[in-house]
């Protein structure tokens, strides 16, 4: 049994303000494994005023960024130490399988590697050359940390959330306050573990598990200077609806519903398994899945055998099983969700190739749905437009090149999505053509050292590499 029964405020372990402990139920089988502290609006309000105060104090700002940037090497080095523990408490409270809380370790790495390659290479500081030679007036431009920052993330992948916004925001010299989900208590504890070892300065770093209601507490807070959200699309809005009210700065990595274009010349053995992980990540439980999968009608049954194949190849069960792909859903809400999006999609007239509402069988104790695909989908339909957040793929039958661009971007998001073809230079015209933040051309992974986020609904702003970090600064100019 893990406990954690104190907070982490400020880089110091405290007693909350109420002394309840939340149980931590696995999604396998409702066993508790763990319990930990929840913080309230009086322990934001102390996590708060400890970073405002280290903030104005200077200490960790006025470091030079050298030493900032060592400082946070020497941090992805000890989660680096402790992968394996890592990926353990993930899987044992999320469900996530086991070969992707494993796999995500070495992706955590090269994202920490990104950011601080481009602080080394930021321009903290430039004088710019005027535009006028005869001008007695020059311009030194600095970037300087925005201050204390709100990061506030979801339960689904919360190591790689986590440090997605506490490197750069750190980096670039603020304080944060990072709020946790209540079911990732245990590896969030651990996490901050690990930043307690990094002896910054008092008030510079708290972490805490909170419901909603407190997180709203938190991004409403007067002393928060930048929230920084990855969540539902949903819980987006009402963030940016806070910031703009009190003109806070904001970033939004929210929902998706991605498409995967297999274009008529593709290997469809290799697209389909490019699919098991590009859509099946993380139990379905990723916003980045792409659950649409556009196929040419000249191929059509063609991909939705291979599908059907794929999927029922799968393994469902125990996240600490080695064979098993998929795990159950985080939790029973989830899980409920999901059949009833199953359910609905039958009734809208989608046909069920494989899978369904029904718990697999030896299941019935956690959170299991049956991974499914439907074909025979039409894009207007609820299963093709809503984020499920699950392993229910639907497969859309498109015409022509045009058609398949057309369906794609028919979507009120727009965060990922991929183009399969044996023609690389021409999955990417194509790629080209989908209004989505980010897409990949057959099954690459993602490049930390590039720009993520999402266009439409699925955003605002961007994360990862050297645009990542200067989201956590302010531009000053100085002219002498």
């Amino acid at each position: 049994m893990i406990t954690y029964d104190r907070l982490f405020i400020g880089g110091s372990w405290v007693e909350p303000s109420t002394p309840k402990l939340l149980d931590i139920a696995s999604p396998h089988d409702q066993s508790v494994v763990g319990r930990a502290a929840q913080a309230q609006p009086a322990d934001i309000d102390r996590a708060v005023a400890a970073a405002r105060a280290a903030f104005e104090a200077g200490e960790w700002r006025l470091t030079p960024p050298a030493e900032r940037i060592a400082v946070l090497r020497r941090f992805n080095a000890l989660r680096e130490e402790n992968a394996e523990k890592i990926a353990h408490l993930i899987s044992l409270e999320n469900g996530s399988a086991g070969w992707f809380t494993r796999a995500g370790q070495p992706g955590l790495t090269r994202q920490a590697n990104a950011y601080l390659k481009a602080a080394e290479e930021f321009a903290w500081e430039e004088t710019l050359t005027p535009s006028d030679p005869a001008s007695p007036v020059r311009s030194v431009v600095r970037r300087e940390a925005v201050g204390v920052v709100a990061a506030v993330i979801p339960w689904n992948s919360p190591f790689s959330s986590a440090t997605s916004k506490i490197i750069p925001a750190l980096v670039a010299g603020n304080s944060v306050v990072l709020k946790v989900s209540p079911e990732n208590s245990l590896s969030m504890g651990f996490l901050a573990e690990l930043l307690e070892q990094l002896d910054l300065p008092e008030g510079v770093i708290s972490v805490l598990p909170a419901d909603r209601e407190t997180s709203e507490y938190l991004v409403k807070h007067k002393e928060i200077d930048k929230i920084a959200f990855t969540g539902s699309t949903l819980a987006g809005r009402r963030i940016a609806s806070i910031a703009g009210e009190q003109l806070k700065r904001v970033s939004l990595e929210l929902g998706g519903k991605s498409a995967a274009i297999i274009l008529p010349d593709a290997d469809i053995e290799k697209a389909v398994a490019g699919v098991k992980f590009g859509s099946l990540l993380n139990n379905g439980e990723s916003c980045i899945a792409q659950t649409r999968i556009l196929a040419p009608r000249t191929r059509y049954e063609e991909v939705v055998s291979a599908l059907k194949t794929l999927v029922e190849s799968l393994k469902v069960g125990d996240p600490g099983d080695p064979d098993t792909f998929i795990g159950p859903m985080i939790r029973r809400d989830q899980q409920e969700r999901v059949r009833n999006y199953i359910q609905l999609g039958i009734e809208e007239g989608a046909r069920l190739v494989t899978g369904g509402p029904q718990i697999p069988e030896g299941l019935e104790k956690g959170n299991y749905v049956t991974p499914t695909v439907f074909a025979d989908v039409d894009n207007s339909m609820r299963i093709a437009q809503e984020e499920i957040f699950g392993p229910v793929l639907v497969v859309i039958a498109y015409d022509d090149e045009d058609d398949a661009v057309r369906i794609a971007n028919d979507s009120e998001y727009g965060l990922s999505g991929g183009v399969w073809s044996s023609d690389e230079e021409h999955a990417l015209a194509v790629a080209r053509r989908v209004r989505t933040g980010t897409i990949t051309v057959n099954g690459a992974s993602i490049a930390f050292d590039g720009p993520f986020g999402g266009f439409k609904a699925s955003g605002i702003g961007r994360e990862y590499g050297a645009v990542g970090l200067g989201t956590y600064t302010e531009y000053k100019t100085i002219t002498v």
